[in-house]
């Protein structure tokens, strides 16, 4: 009986402290599916979920274990009264469904994990993207405000351009208004320049003629 007890007890406390490792883990799968971070790296939980599994698994063993003790009493019945017998299968049945409940758990935290890394990759990669198309707006932004800048800069130098003809075209204005002006102030120089256009044309006559009459000699001395 005293083995009896001793295995009992031991049982018991693992028992309990299985359910409460559970209870644990169970929240921390509920913490998670609440979560809306998705990084179950950076958060942790990886790790966290990982050590409490394998605390989980240690103590089912030994659960296990002890369970495997209260059965080798078990098949010795006629030592053991009907209500250690019951205690005995009772504690086989707390155990497979121990090990149900943990395998269900483990199955649930597996795809908790598996939809945290699923979102977590989807949201890098809307991060990627917005960062790529943010860059690309910046850059495509750069171009058009460069653009900006060199259109800005030809219809400067074109308005300078602009400006500089009108310039040059009112000082060949000022400059023929004031050629005029001269001309109109001094009639002098009029009559000179009509009297030297009339002495060139004069000169160009006689010149014509005195040519004109030394082909004339010359052609009637040839003949003669």
């Amino acid at each position: 009986m005293s083995n009896y007890d001793s295995l009992h007890r031991q049982c018991r406390t693992l028992e309990n402290l299985f359910d409460a490792k559970l209870t644990s883990y169970s929240q921390l799968l509920s913490a998670r599916s609440h979560s809306h971070t998705g990084d179950v790296e950076a958060d942790g939980s990886t790790e966290r979920w990982q050590d409490m599994q394998m605390e989980l698994d240690e103590l089912l063993e030994k659960i296990e274990e002890t369970n495997e003790q209260l059965g080798i009493l078990a098949n010795t019945p006629e030592l053991l009264s009907p209500s250690i017998l019951r205690a005995i299968e009772r504690h086989r049945e707390l155990y497979r469904d121990n090990l149900r409940e943990l395998n269900r758990t483990k199955a649930s935290v597996k795809q908790a994990m598996e939809q945290a890394n699923l979102l977590s990759g989807v949201r890098n990669d809307i991060d990627a993207y917005k960062s790529s198309a943010g860059d690309s707006l910046l850059a495509e932004r750069g171009r058009i405000d460069s653009s900006h800048r060199m259109t800005d800069e030809l219809l400067d130098q074109a308005y300078e351009t602009r400006s500089e003809f009108s310039r040059q075209r009112t000082s060949l204005g000022n400059i023929n208004t004031r050629m005029m002006g001269v001309m109109h102030k001094m009639p002098g120089i009029n009559n000179l320049v009509s009297m030297i256009k009339t002495r060139r044309r004069r000169d160009s006559i006689i010149m014509g003629v005195l040519i004109g009459v030394c082909v004339i000699i010359i052609l009637t001395y040839l003949w003669h």
